[in-house]
């Protein structure tokens, strides 16, 4: 590692807080077109008819090839491998050693001793750290996202087709009908006389198919689906839009990672990562003790995730934690008339709200507001943005579990007090903003079929 570690940064600074709250780390971006007719249409689309997504530039892909491949992935994901074959995939999630999130992953299994681990860099750079030490036959390659990528296109194109035509759409584009294939399970497809490989699921609480094959089929398998899905109402979602998928489905992207504890594992951890390899706190929560940020499985709805069965990195403690998780996840569903007078305290004199930037409104990776009943902080308000479907300003959230209950009324605090030193904060006051309590997922198809089908 050239740039400076991840410790020394906060030997320099003296507190990993102030560290990442005022980091002068520019905001997450995905780096394709923002829009191509318009972001409300092109969320519609995966409601009504049916929306492409291009999910190839913006997550990082470790490839993962050997004998001992599966052992170390098991050895660090909380997830069972029980019958995890060739064309399965699943939601890999890792903890530290104390049970606390350092992030999840899709872990797609490609061959048989070749995996490909699909995500933001923490969970890869935290697999990384853990092959680089360990005694496992494995040989791994790093494919970067494309915002950082030195050379070259990605070794993938991903698209994902989802919305009520998305099957009628891929139907047409391979001439053949869809093969039966279970949620997260994947499939074989010719496209344009291309082998394409499917992998069943949806980001936005439709059904779909995340599409992905060699990076030089790409453009011939993206002219083929646009050409199929003419007569289908297919539409082209850009970045604005596909930020705000998970919204409706009910993920959580980015949790901080839980890194900066005392146990040795994690001080060596930290001397091997690169500073620049953790993003930026924004928020009202405002303590200065990291762990506070800090989330666990059970916070984000990964509890069916959690599986005894093996021996990984953090279990003992999550043993311990599954017995009365406190905190539940949950939609909060930001009150109109407060999100109004927010956006209105922008005109005219005075210090106004923080800018939502729409549709989604996260300004930093870790996006953490406080969540408060009666003036006590009983959650975070995490992701954030606006859902054109349903037309409502929504957070995914973590409460206090007594809190959880649907249409109880909470307030989240929007904005920092003081001000960061982000560059992407600027001047403002904190505004409390009234919430209801909703179920995750908050649309009602993926809450009862998607899954299903």
């Amino acid at each position: 590692m050239t740039s400076e570690s991840l410790a020394a940064a906060i030997a320099r600074v003296g507190n990993p807080v102030d560290l990442l709250r005022n980091t002068a780390a520019s905001a997450h971006t995905f780096p394709v077109a923002p829009e191509f007719t318009n972001w409300r249409s092109e969320q519609r689309a995966w409601a009504e008819t049916c929306a492409l997504l291009d999910q190839s530039h913006h997550m990082t892909d470790l490839f993962l090839e050997g004998p001992d491949a599966l052992r170390l992935l098991s050895d660090l994901a909380v997830n069972s491998f029980a019958g995890f074959g060739v064309n399965k995939a699943k939601q890999f999630v890792a903890v530290d050693p104390g049970g606390r999130l350092i992030g999840d992953a899709i872990l797609f299994h490609l061959d048989d001793e070749l995996f490909d681990l699909v995500g933001h860099p923490m969970v890869i750079d935290w697999v990384l750290f853990h092959l680089e030490r360990g005694d496992y036959r494995v040989v791994a390659e790093r494919d970067e996202n494309s915002a950082v990528r030195t050379s070259g296109p990605p070794k993938f194109y991903r698209y994902e087709l989802q919305g009520p035509s998305a099957a009628a759409v891929l139907e047409q584009a391979t001439g053949t009908a869809l093969p039966e294939t279970k949620f997260f399970n994947m499939a074989d497809f010719d496209i344009a006389g291309h082998a394409v490989r499917g992998l069943r699921h949806g980001m936005a609480g439709q059904p779909g198919f995340e599409l992905f094959g060699p990076w030089a089929d790409g453009e011939a398998v993206l002219a083929a689906l646009l050409a199929a899905g003419a007569g289908h109402g297919l539409v082209r979602a850009g970045a604005k839009a596909y930020s705000t998928a998970n919204l409706e489905s009910g993920w959580v992207p980015a949790p901080l990672p839980a890194i900066f504890g005392d146990d040795p594992l994690l001080q060596e951890y930290r001397e091997w990562l690169p500073a620049s390899a953790v993003g930026a706190i924004g928020g009202s929560v405002d303590s200065d003790d990291i762990t506070d940020y800090y989330l666990t499985p059970y916070d984000i709805g990964y509890a069916r995730n959690v599986k005894f069965d093996h021996e990984f990195v953090g279990r003992a403690a999550l043993e311990e934690l599954a017995k009365n998780p406190p905190r539940t996840k949950v939609t909060l569903v930001w009150n109109n008339d407060d999100v109004t007078a927010a956006i209105g305290s922008l005109l005219g004199k005075g210090l106004g709200a923080k800018y939502f930037d729409l549709p989604k409104i996260r300004y930093a990776l870790h996006q953490e507001d406080k969540v408060l009943v009666n003036g006590e902080q009983i959650g975070i308000s995490l992701d954030c943005g606006y859902i054109a479907n349903e037309r409502a300003m929504v957070s995914l959230a973590t409460i206090a579990t007594e809190h959880a209950e649907p249409g109880t009324e909470v307030t989240v605090v929007w904005g920092e007090e003081p001000n960061s030193a982000k560059p992407q904060v600027e001047e403002h006051r904190t505004w409390p903003i009234r919430a209801t309590v909703a179920p995750v997922p908050f649309v009602q198809f993926a809450r009862t079929s998607y899954r299903r089908r």
